[in-house]
């Protein structure tokens, strides 16, 4: 594994910042590389906000196993699942992941509106907060996209991704255990399997120094690691945090904006880290994976870029997993509702919740 993924770095709310200039940017991102690091100043979300959140992961995995069981996944995408619960990759994984999950769904005035962990519930409003702020960011750069893709009107994607509406929109705190306590793993296994994002825009917040997470390159479909911090950030009062386009945006922007496919490895050897990072202790994320209103209809979107683009056939097919494309990424005869798509892509993830009948 040669290097590190090159991602662009943008500043979205410096003071000052020209609009339509980091909506070029942010769109140019997305259609070449489908991630892009998002400079973090705690402008948008509070260096305090992302360590109290890292600090209530840390808390709620700790729980007693019976605690985390009474809260375990449901067909809604909500609740606690545990070590290889999750199979990311069904085509090529031995095992399920070598992680555990907890998904939040809506909070309702400051309060979870599913079964948590007793050992969080007193964090409850610190909970709905963070939440709040990511999908207050997600907005921002929704409205940025529709600035950059000219969609008449700009607002459309961020009025599709009210908060007020139900939607698959999860906070979702994840744990890795260290390779050094996961011995029953093989050489050829991954601790997330090879994956593209579901919904339309993914915030990943990350700490210092924790090895992990790859992309597969657009171009070459090289396997490199992404950095947490990339050089110009380092002294930043947290590391930016890692934006990525989901399959529904591709889809709904017919493939313009590129779902690229990832993955969290063992990364065993120095060359497949970054440089400063390493495996040695376990290894922790925050994810908001934000969706529009379940019932928003995933017709074309309504720009004359995306038309051309769809027109001259220049969108991705989401990145490619062992040479097949991405079905999710890419339209499909028919509408689908921003509901349906997720629920597709839910059944093959949870493979035996779905075998089961479980509700």
């Amino acid at each position: 594994m040669a290097g590190t993924a090159t991602i662009p770095i943008i500043d979205i709310s410096a003071e000052g910042a020209d609009q339509a200039q980091a909506a070029k940017e942010l769109v140019n991102a997305a259609i070449e590389y489908g991630f892009v690091y998002v400079r973090n100043a705690g402008r948008d979300i509070s260096a305090e906000q992302i360590e109290n959140a890292f600090n209530l992961s840390r808390t709620l995995f700790a729980s007693p196993l019976e605690d985390k069981q009474r809260c375990k996944i449901e067909k809604n995408n909500q609740g606690w699942s545990g070590m290889h619960t999750e199979t990311l990759d069904p085509k090529t994984q031995r095992v399920g992941d070598f992680k555990e999950g907890f998904n939040f769904g809506a909070f309702e005035d400051g309060k979870a509106t599913q079964p948590i962990p007793r050992s969080i519930e007193p964090h409850q409003a610190q909970l709905a907060a963070f939440r709040e702020a990511c999908h207050a960011l997600c907005q921002k750069l929704l409205l940025l996209f529709g600035i950059g893709l000219g969609v008449d009107p700009p607002t459309f994607f961020t009025a599709a991704h009210a908060p007020s509406q139900p939607s698959g929109s999860i906070l979702r705190f994840l744990y890795y255990p260290a390779p050094t306590a996961t011995e029953a793993a093989e050489p050829d296994d991954v601790r997330a399997g090879a994956h593209s994002d579901y919904g339309s825009v993914t915030l990943l917040f990350r700490l210092r120094g924790q090895a992990g997470l790859e992309i597969r390159e657009p171009v070459r479909g090289a396997w490199v690691p992404v950095p947490v911090a990339p050089p110009g950030t380092e002294a930043d009062p947290e590391p930016p945090v890692l934006v990525n386009i989901g399959d529904l945006l591709s889809y709904w922007t017919n493939g313009l904006l590129r779902s690229t496919v990832h993955r969290v490895s063992f990364s065993p050897t120095a060359s497949s880290r970054a440089p400063g990072e390493s495996t040695a202790e376990p290894r922790y994320s925050l994810v908001y994976f934000c969706h529009p209103a379940d019932a928003t209809p995933l017709t074309a979107v309504p720009s004359a870029r995306v038309a051309d683009a769809a027109a001259r056939g220049d969108g991705h097919d989401g990145g490619r997993v062992n040479g097949n494309g991405n079905p999710h990424a890419t339209r499909s005869d028919g509408v689908l509702t921003a509901l349906e798509h997720l629920q597709m892509r839910l059944r093959e993830t949870y493979l035996q919740m779905y075998a089961d009948g479980q509700e």
